[in-house]
């Protein structure tokens, strides 16, 4: 991170994101930053970022941005992707309740029940695999089990055909950047695009129980509940971010874990259920470091920081997490007897995440199945020497190289 023309820049690939975290706190509640390229105000702290989320005054509308900077912002950024998206992320009000409502049912705890053996199949089936590997040769985890995991949960929910999973695969491995041949590019996400597509149109010919079949019905039955172009943003909204950050969060708990012997006793003895785990790595290291935009849509005062309208606030989850205001001096401790934990990982209001009880669903299989399978599981490199993934949205490592040991004997 370096200081210009008085505002903090934000880099990807920094390899200390908690400790530019620490020094935005301490620069104030809300920061001058430039992110990408695109000049605007990080909300640092946790109070600061609970008020972002639900302030009446503040939108995720891109037509409150400012025209002249929204025209100077780089294209092809990550968060250009983001803020140009036409789903259900940017609405607000009657149109954010339009495009949200068709999937409410998909997340519900009735639906997540019968979701769940599918998860449990899943997981085993993955534990098994890595049982077959030399248990004294490093196993890369946000490869081997917290990707594939979620990756095909998420396929199986949206109904992808098996002949399209390889090539989807192949480049969600590159969205979700976890190795392999590509590398995540414009031209990359718009390969993407066009594979779902062609996804979108054979459910169309061939139904099934699944929630692009349920969309295309939607659609059909009431055009004007959700259009063709909304229809595909959605699918696409919900292919990845419904599994990339649950990949860091299952990757993020097996870092905090492994290097935490104490805090896996707590889980063995009963002490702590595995959701607590669950809980306290969204608070400690949130899959999510930061997220644009919400746009001021009138001049606005917020912990005594002015906003002029029209200018955009980033929101700060991996700092809020850690903000010894809300948690303590020792908030950057993992922690799982802490309570409550209260964490804004999932946002706040209209826009929590919809998805947000499935990732804890699979997080807590996860994790329970792995340390319950490998009791003798241990890093395999230390914290600071795993790389970052490089971007300004994700929080987590691009591997989690792990030594499994044996598996417990059932």
């Amino acid at each position: 991170m370096t200081m210009e023309d008085s505002r903090f820049v934000l880099d990807p690939a920094t390899s200390d994101l908690h400790g530019d975290d620490d020094l935005l706190r301490k620069l104030g509640p809300l920061v001058p930053v430039t992110a990408e390229g695109v000049p605007a105000w990080a909300a640092t702290r946790y109070a600061t970022l609970l008020a972002v989320l639900t302030h009446p005054d503040l939108s995720r509308e891109i037509r409150y941005w400012d025209p002249a900077q929204r025209a100077a912002s780089p294209p092809g950024t990550a968060i250009d992707r983001i803020v140009t998206d036409t789903s259900m992320l940017n609405a607000e009000g009657e149109e954010h309740r339009r495009l949200r409502a068709p999937l409410t049912a998909a997340f519900t705890p009735r639906r997540l029940t019968w979701l769940r053996p599918r998860i449990e199949q899943l997981t085993a089936e993955l534990i098994d695999r890595l049982a077959e590997m030399p248990p004294d040769q490093p196993v890369d985890m946000r490869k081997e089990f917290a990707y594939p995991l979620p990756r095909d949960v998420i396929s199986y929910m949206i109904g992808v055909p098996a002949a399209r999973q390889e090539r989807l695969h192949e480049l969600t491995d590159a969205v979700a950047q976890v190795g392999g041949s590509l590398d995540d590019s414009p031209d990359l996400r718009g390969d993407l695009h066009v594979l779902l597509g062609q996804i979108i149109e054979e459910r169309r010919e061939t139904p099934g129980e699944d929630l692009i079949t349920d969309l295309i019905e939607l659609r059909e039955r009431d055009g004007e509940r959700l259009s063709n172009d909304e229809l595909f943003a959605t699918i696409e909204l919900l292919l990845i971010a419904g599994h990339v950050t649950t990949v860091n969060l299952i990757t993020n708990a097996i870092g905090a874990l492994v290097n935490a012997p104490d805090q896996v006793q707590l889980l063995r003895s009963g002490r702590c259920p595995y959701s607590a785990a669950v809980e306290e790595t969204l608070r400690w290291d949130s899959p999510i470091a930061y997220f644009p935009m919400r746009y001021a849509t009138r001049d606005v005062e917020i912990d005594g920081v002015p906003l002029e309208a029209g200018e955009p606030v980033l929101a700060c989850f991996a700092s809020a997490g850690r903000d010894p205001e809300q948690y303590g001096q020792d908030a950057d401790v993992f922690d799982m007897t802490r309570q409550p934990v209260n964490h804004l990982s999932f946002g706040h209001g209209p826009h929590f995440c919809l998805g947000a009880p499935l990732a804890r669903l699979e997080a807590e299989v996860a994790l329970s199945a792995l340390f319950e399978a490998f009791p003798r599981i241990a890093p395999a490199a230390a914290p600071d020497e795993l790389a970052p993934l490089d971007t300004l949205l994700g929080n987590s490592t691009r591997t989690m190289p792990v030594l499994l040991g044996p598996r417990a004997t059932r």
